[in-house]
């Protein structure tokens, strides 16, 4: 790892300088040497320095000069000031107003030199490491607003950043509340058509009868009503990019109508002579399987395979149950400050009930029971009665309607209790309950019992 590290010395005094040289190559640093300060900006000219040592005076000037040089190169590197007996309140000031790490008085320990050069580069590396990243934080908070350290997203997010730029089409399949329309924000912001259009279409917001005259437009007097020309928001997003959310939701004859707009790059409005051109890049959204949609016939297969040259799978917040706690912090700071409540933390029992709750509402869900016990507690620590109603009716139940089959109650009241455990086939153990969260025996989504017996220790909550 030392070896990874080059150090500048600069001392006038060769025997001073050859001695530190010595020193710090027999700890496995790269070491270069400088007699004025000169020949240290040329020596920081031909490679980088991850450290420096400096003598207060040198020839041509003085090393507060020159620490303010090397810092103002490299704000990273750290520069360990060294002075004869006398001149210690001058070289105090290199810490104060050049940025010095440490001032060293001659003679010195060559032992206390090395400890101040581990310490020295241990907090460049720290330091680097946190501008690092607060870098990522805000890169992933200003591209996605999605956080999450959880394998699964981590996925999602890598696959934006790698076909966001492309014109390729992309679908975004995910449960409500998981974030794909800020995963399309994303895909948009980072792409080359940023500085075009941005236009959003929920095909199941629209009324059945007007959205082809919303996506396609129309002339004056194309049909009853129409009493002005109308550009449609296929033509509106030529140059930019089109959104089109819970695509599953939109009228078969629409979908065979889309095809062709997106295999000919041409748009006639409602009542028009002829076609206009038009490009756009096209994202879509659904809810649901599209391998079900398909099946049920709410989705063309030709479109299908038009609008997934790219497929991106957004998980529900249940299988990245490890994202939560950042979730809830995140939250808990942007809704103490924007309602202005001085709301300092979560006590213990809410933040469990908080962790150990199935989310159906993913993480759309997570955000407003946030919000909404940021604005009713009466005190500064987030409470249990703070929380939504259905939260607090399970904790009060102890989590009962969680991992209980909707028929296990009553089997057991009717049944003898020498039949009440349900056991496996080989008599070993209980059968397994059957999820509420994701309606399977036993679970396979690591919900609520299944994942607090296997996550260990239970995180601290949150502080504002």
């Amino acid at each position: 790892m030392k070896r990874n590290h080059s150090i500048l010395v600069v001392d006038d005094e060769k025997t001073i300088a050859d001695g530190l040289r010595l020193t710090l190559e027999s700890e496995g640093y790269g070491v270069r040497t400088a007699g004025s300060v000169r020949e240290a900006l040329t020596a920081v000219l031909q490679g980088d320095s991850h450290a420096a040592i400096v003598d207060l005076m040198l020839p041509d000037g003085d090393g507060l000069h020159l620490t303010r040089e090397l810092k103002r190169r490299d704000p990273a590197i750290e520069v360990i000031v060294i002075t004869a007996y006398g001149s210690v309140r001058k070289a105090m000031e290199a810490t104060k107003g050049a940025g010095a790490f440490h001032v060293l008085e001659k003679p010195f320990d060559p032992d206390e030199l090395l400890g101040l050069m581990e310490n020295a580069l241990e907090r460049r590396k720290l330091v680097s490491e946190n501008a690092d990243l607060k870098r990522r934080l805000v890169e992933q908070v200003t591209d996605t607003e999605i956080l999450g350290s959880a394998p699964g997203i981590q996925r999602v997010l890598e696959t934006v950043a790698a076909v966001a730029d492309a014109d390729a089409n992309v679908l975004i399949v995910g449960e409500s509340g998981t974030g794909k329309e800020l995963l399309a924000n994303a895909l948009h912001e980072r792409s080359g058509r940023r500085g075009g259009p941005w236009i959003k279409i929920n095909c199941a917001a629209l009324p059945k009868d007007l959205i082809e005259s919303e996506l396609f437009g129309h002339t004056r007097g194309a049909f009853t009503g129409a009493t002005t020309e109308k550009v449609g928001l296929l033509e509106e997003a030529d140059g930019g990019s089109l959104l089109l959310d819970e695509i599953t939701e939109m009228p078969m004859d629409l979908q065979a109508k889309l095809l062709r707009v997106l295999e000919e790059r041409m748009v006639r409005r409602l009542g028009a002579a002829k076609a206009v051109p038009v490009d756009f890049r096209l994202i879509s959204s659904t809810n649901q399987s599209p391998e079900a949609a398909l099946r049920e016939g709410h989705l063309r297969q030709d479109l299908y395979f038009r609008i997934n040259t790219v497929s991106i799978e957004v998980p529900p917040l249940r299988e990245r149950r490890e994202d939560i706690p950042m979730l809830v912090r995140a939250f808990l700071e942007r809704y103490r400050t924007k309602h202005a409540r001085p709301v300092e933390g979560i006590e213990p029992e809410a933040y469990r009930r908080l962790l150990a709750w199935s989310w159906p509402g993913n993480v759309r869900e997570l955000q407003h029971a946030i919000e909404r016990a940021v604005l009713v507690t009466r005190g500064p620590v987030l409470t249990l009665e703070d929380l939504p109603e259905q939260l607090q009716h399970t904790a009060r139940e102890g989590g009962a309607g969680l991992h209980r089959c909707p028929r296990a109650r009553s089997r057991r009241s009717s049944a003898p209790r020498s039949s009440r455990r349900w056991r496996r086939r080989d008599g070993t153990s209980r059968r397994p309950r059957r999820c509420w969260g994701c309606a399977a025996r036993p679970c396979t989504r690591r919900c609520v019992s299944t994942a607090s017996r296997s996550a260990g220790p239970e995180p601290a909550a949150p502080s504002a």
